[in-house]
């Protein structure tokens, strides 16, 4: 439930009405920009803070938006109560996206028959309102038969060979697989939700076995994991950073934090030729040694923060150390947002100078690559 969340009330009358609705459209924007800003300055260890405020805020936003919309719905004529410099406070409908599949149901006047005479009516136009709908997934069993065929002449017996699926002996198929996969690591789903989910459609899947299968396919992929980890580390520079992820302290009742550090390689703004990649690896704590470990034989440019861990690697001879400027940006800008110096100004604009000129690099080689392609 969003903090501070109004009681929702009906405006009863037309200028009731146009007040709610400006009011609502002023706090919505307020929260956006709000939102915006939390979202741009995070960084640090009140990251988690302002993550936290950050989802506070959504939910207040997401209300109101659902507030404001019951009461558009809700009044028979918003057309008239909202002016046309209201109305253009709302936002463009986009169309919908070309890719999605079209149904097309076709509504024929009083069955193509002319109520009046009779007659078959003929075609002579049409109007066209398309309306995004969804498709509830659906469970599917496959039946694979494998057939048993004789051999008259040798008096032989033959058989396609088993199929082969990701779990030996296991019923999941591997679009089931991936959907559960999916739903608990890209969409935060835990599986005893998911099992609820699929209970709902007649599907009854623990969440024991479900853990059971989401094991099992980590295996399953972890060639494909090392493939990834084996082709980021050949690249002659890597971005790197670790982020703080809440993870269950068992007995505790607690969480504790767990770090995920990522490591990034990607040349295609320089033309480089290597797909783009990204390795993820996860720690327990923050220590330096995590980091150490991870790159232990990895040889080239390294652009990450100002963290302590890496000092080691830097010192190794074999990993050059490629500062970020945003960070370096980021303590000139407070530095002259809070007393507006002069030094901390011209800093500023000596990064700018910088950045508007690997803008243009970037905009030089893109031009370039068009053209080699036509």
């Amino acid at each position: 439930m969003a903090m501070n969340a109004a009681p929702f009330s009906m405006p009863k009358t037309i200028p009731e009405f146009k007040a709610k609705v400006l009011e609502q459209h002023y706090v919505i924007e307020k929260l956006r920009l709000q939102i915006a800003g939390l979202r741009r300055t995070k960084f640090g260890s009140s990251s988690e803070a302002i993550d936290s405020i950050v989802d506070q805020m959504e939910l207040t936003l997401e209300d109101l938006i659902t507030e404001q919309a019951a009461i558009l719905q809700g009044q028979p004529d918003a057309d008239q109560a909202v002016t046309e410099a209201e109305v253009k406070q709302k936002p463009v409908r986009k169309p919908l996206p070309e890719h999605l599949p079209r149904d097309t149901v076709e509504h024929q006047p009083n069955g193509g028959i002319c109520d009046c005479c009779g007659e078959a009516l003929h075609r002579i136009g049409e109007d066209i309102t398309e309306v995004l709908d969804f498709v509830p997934a659906s469970f599917r069993v496959k039946h694979h038969v494998r057939l048993k065929m004789a051999c008259r002449a040798c008096d032989s017996i033959k058989q396609a060979p088993a199929i082969s699926l990701p779990i030996e002996k296991g019923k999941p198929g591997p679009g089931l697989l991936a959907q559960v996969l999916t739903s608990k690591y890209a969409d935060h789903l835990p599986l005893y939700r998911q099992s609820g989910m699929y209970a709902r459609e007649g599907v009854e899947i623990s969440r024991n076995t479900m853990a059971d299968w989401v094991g099992r396919s980590m295996e399953l992929v972890r060639p494909l994991v090392d493939a990834i980890g084996k082709h980021a580390m050949a690249g002659p520079a890597l971005h790197t950073d670790d982020t703080p992820v809440p993870v269950q302290a068992p007995g505790t009742g607690k969480t504790k934090t767990g770090r995920i550090w990522t490591y990034l390689r990607d040349e295609r703004d320089w033309q480089g030729d290597a797909a783009p990649a990204a390795y993820y690896k996860y720690s327990p704590d923050r220590k330096g040694a995590r980091p150490q470990d991870h790159l232990k034989d990895y040889a080239g440019f390294l652009h990450a923060d100002g963290y302590a861990g890496y000092e080691k690697l830097y010192g190794s001879g074999k990993i050059t150390e490629v500062a970020c400027m945003a960070h370096v940006r980021r303590k000139f800008f407070d530095i002259h947002k809070a007393n507006g110096s002069l030094v901390a100004r011209e800093a500023l604009e000596r990064i700018a100078a910088l950045y508007g000129i690997e803008k243009q690099i970037r905009k030089s080689r893109q031009t370039s690559n068009c053209r080699f392609a036509s």
